[in-house]
């Protein structure tokens, strides 16, 4: 924190204590915006040697969150959710995926679904998915978060569940969810981004009052942030079973911005590094593994 430093010594001088009030004033609240950025997980920007400002340095602590259109953020300790009520699903979830944290031993996973409490206007409840036809389906997979109870239970919440095709769910998507965690533990640490493609209608609803829409697609984007701005994917992926390798469903990010409406990556509109990196896309960074696909096609999608 910096130090304040009166030139006034005069004992009982007024303009000296004047000054000594406004440095402890500035010191203070110079300490107060210190911690509600380090407790807002955004580093502050540092000092070059000529005084002026330097751009924050993007650490897994800086989250690019995406733009909410329905303005209902939710925030638990493990990822961030914009809630859509209108479809009554999360329209995407957000979080830092760190590889030290999934290879980690992995706690058991709970047998309950909860309604998420911090949705103001309430979310699905597990009964809503009940002899539907459709897995309750993971945003964010447990296993992403299974390095703790406190963590996986959290993936739990009826507000991280979406209506998946089973096969879609034990098949393609499963791949993708297991992909993304070996280029975690390769890259160190993934900023990722999945939802439900919602703004065609979807095809069908279920729950006990059919609010809850199925989902005709869903999507997956990745940012690399050991390369920030250098690197991301995006997936769309229909809901149903795929023969088709994984890579077929990649695609940039301005696409799966078109087909959501969801602005991703608002704070590099400041780094000029927006455009270049929702508008490309290369497959060739990313490595996708044969075997697994293989596995797919000879039993998961079984």
């Amino acid at each position: 924190m910096a130090k304040f430093r009166s030139n006034h010594t005069k004992k009982g001088g007024k303009s000296g204590d004047t000054i000594v009030r406004v440095g402890l004033f500035a010191a203070i609240a110079g300490g107060l915006f210190y911690i509600f950025n380090l407790f807002s997980g955004k580093e502050l920007p540092g000092w070059n040697d000529s005084g002026s400002k330097t751009d924050p340095v993007i650490t897994e602590e800086y989250y690019y969150l995406p733009s909410s259109t329905t303005g209902q953020i939710v925030e638990h300790e493990y990822f961030t959710l914009s809630y859509d009520e209108e479809h009554e699903q999360a329209e995407w979830v957000a979080y830092v995926l760190k590889g030290e944290e999934v290879s980690m031993p992995w706690v058991d996973r709970p047998d309950y679904f909860n309604a998420d409490p911090k949705v103001k206007s309430g979310s699905a409840e597990w009964e809503d998915y009940k002899n539907s036809g459709y897995d309750r389906g993971h945003l964010i997979p447990a296993a992403d978060r299974a390095f703790s109870e406190e963590a996986i239970n959290e993936t739990f919440f009826m507000s991280n569940i979406s209506p998946q095709s089973r096969n879609f769910n034990k098949g393609i998507w499963r791949e993708l969810e297991e992909t993304t965690r070996a280029w975690a533990k390769k890259y160190k640490k993934l900023y990722v981004v999945t939802g439900p493609i919602l703004t065609d209608g979807g095809k069908g609803s279920i729950g006990k009052n059919n609010t809850i829409t199925i989902p005709s697609s869903f999507y997956k984007v990745l940012l690399d942030l050991s390369e920030p701005g250098m690197k991301g994917i995006g997936f769309i992926i229909p809901n149903e079973i795929s023969y088709e390798p994984l890579y077929k469903y990649a695609v940039s990010i301005d696409e799966v911005e078109e087909q959501t409406g969801i602005n991703f990556y608002e704070e590099l509109m400041e780094r000029d590094l927006e455009k270049e990196l929702e508008s490309k896309m290369n497959i060739d960074l990313w490595e996708f593994n044969k075997a697994k696909y293989d596995l797919r096609i000879k039993k998961w999608n079984q």
